[in-house]
């Protein structure tokens, strides 16, 4: 029980993470309405939280490492709770934007603070595999969570509600971390890995930046083409400079882990695939069935009981299956429920209609969420544990970026010119090709899967 308090504070902070990406989805019209957005510029109140949030990951599971998680989750929850408050002020695109770069800048570094501190807790077995569902039951909630609660305060309150419900969680974070998280002590010995540091975190934030925006800007446009080559040359340097250096961002004994290094390409087809799947069904609720931002919040309570359902079962699934055996069986389920999804989507349809593939969707969701993040810190140095942490949530919101690029390009790719009926048919059948690429996706997890290692996994599994 003296971890209880902990967890929870711990659940709180990956909550809060998930949150902030969908929170503001059923909130943009009134956003563009009151800010003053134009349809163009929309796009960056989420590309502005994506961007820092992963490009900055990196960086900040080893700050974890090094200067102390604990430390690292105080300050992450304070640069969540100003750039909230600042948020919930904005009264222009400028500030508004600035204020979402900040909340992405807080979250790449209290998300791996949250999970390297869950990982340190508990030991590898049961017990951590409780601990890291707790965890994952409030990451992976709050994807849908954020849409439900966006659509009730949005509707209830006004969109500035969405920043503001942030700030009191913020304050009672830092005050619980003081009160129930174990103080870090000095800083390991050690140097700071400076150039690996800039030349890795420039590097994946103009990647990032590059895939978020290319679909919308054009794949061969200047600033797409200009920030993909920045990306390449600062990724080809950070490498070299991790090969060399004494204390490095990465180390590289993390890539010869299995588990890791399994881990993260499963995690990456993940956030192409089903990590997308809650835009386009708020993009369903909203143009095509007309749901208003309370109804189409309250429209996620299915995925989100899924995905809570995934979450529980996936710890008593992996004793059971092993790893190897749960992450295959999960990522089936995920792209099974997306392709009923698909399959259900109707201009005339009604909520009911898409209830089971909500549902399928969400288990297979949750039970993929817990088992891969499991499966990321297996056979790691609890030292490592921060850069895992970071490593992990990197390719997850590279893979979401990516995928989100692509999907959308599918699904807009016959809408141009249309309108009243005609667009709203056309929609449809545009989201339901983007759901059809996304279960595909999933599918080719279920390769990446087959990687794990068997019998060392599946022994940790049990232990």
């Amino acid at each position: 029980m003296r971890f209880a308090f902990p967890l929870v504070l711990l659940g709180l902070g990956s909550m809060i993470t998930a949150l902030d990406f969908t929170v503001v989805y059923v909130a943009l019209p009134h956003i563009a309405r009151d800010v003053g957005f134009s349809p163009y510029a929309l796009q960056w109140v989420v590309s502005a939280y994506a961007v820092p949030f992963g490009g900055f990951l990196l960086l900040g599971g080893r700050l974890s490492d090094l200067l102390g998680r604990r430390r690292m989750f105080v300050l992450g929850m304070l640069l969540y709770g100003v750039a909230s408050m600042l948020g919930g002020l904005a009264t222009g695109p400028g500030p508004l934007i600035a204020a979402r770069a900040l909340q992405g800048l807080g979250g790449a570094v209290l998300l791996p603070a949250t999970l390297s501190l869950v990982v340190t807790m508990f030991d590898e077995g049961p017990a951590r595999n409780r601990a890291m569902t707790v965890w994952a039951v409030c990451g992976a909630s709050g994807l849908s969570l954020g849409a439900l609660l966006g659509g009730v305060l949005t509707a209830t309150f006004g969109w500035q509600a969405v920043f503001f419900v942030n700030v009191p969680m913020a304050a009672a974070g830092i005050v619980a971390a003081f009160a129930v998280l174990t103080p870090d002590g000095t800083r390991r010995p050690g140097g700071f890995d400076l150039p690996g540091a800039v030349t890795g975190t420039a590097g994946v934030t103009g990647l990032v930046f590059a895939i978020a925006h290319g679909a919308q800007w054009g794949w061969t446009s200047p600033g797409v083409m200009a920030s993909l080559a920045a990306a390449v040359v600062l990724l080809a340097g950070f490498v070299a400079i991790e090969a060399r250096s004494r204390n490095p961002l990465l180390p590289p004994r993390l890539l010869a882990n299995p588990h890791t290094r399994t881990a993260t390409g499963v995690i990456l087809v993940y956030g192409m695939a089903l990590q997308c799947v809650p835009y386009f069904l708020t993009l369903h609720f909203q143009d095509v069935l007309g749901y208003d931002a309370m109804r189409s919040g309250l429209a996620f309570l299915g995925p989100t009981l899924g995905i809570t359902a995934g979450n529980i079962i996936g710890e008593r699934l992996i004793p059971r299956l092993g790893l190897r055996g749960t992450l295959t069986l999960s990522l089936l389920v995920g792209a099974a429920g997306t392709a009923l999804l698909a399959w259900s989507l109707s201009a005339d349809g009604s909520y009911l209609g898409l209830l089971a593939g909500l549902v399928v969707f969400g288990l297979g969701s949750g039970l993929s969420f817990t088992t891969m993040f499991i499966l990321a810190t297996t056979g790691v140095a609890p030292h490592d544990q921060g850069a895992v942490s970071g490593l992990s949530s990197t390719f997850l919101q590279t893979g979401g970026s990516t995928g989100l690029a692509v999907l959308v390009a599918v699904a807009w790719r016959d809408t141009t010119g249309l309108t009243g009926e005609a667009l709203r048919a056309a929609t449809v059948d545009g989201l339901r090709s983007a759901l059809f690429v996304a279960a595909a996706i999933a599918v080719v997890g279920v390769v990446a899967a087959g990687r794990v290692p068997r019998r060392t996994a599946d022994a940790v599994s049990r232990s």
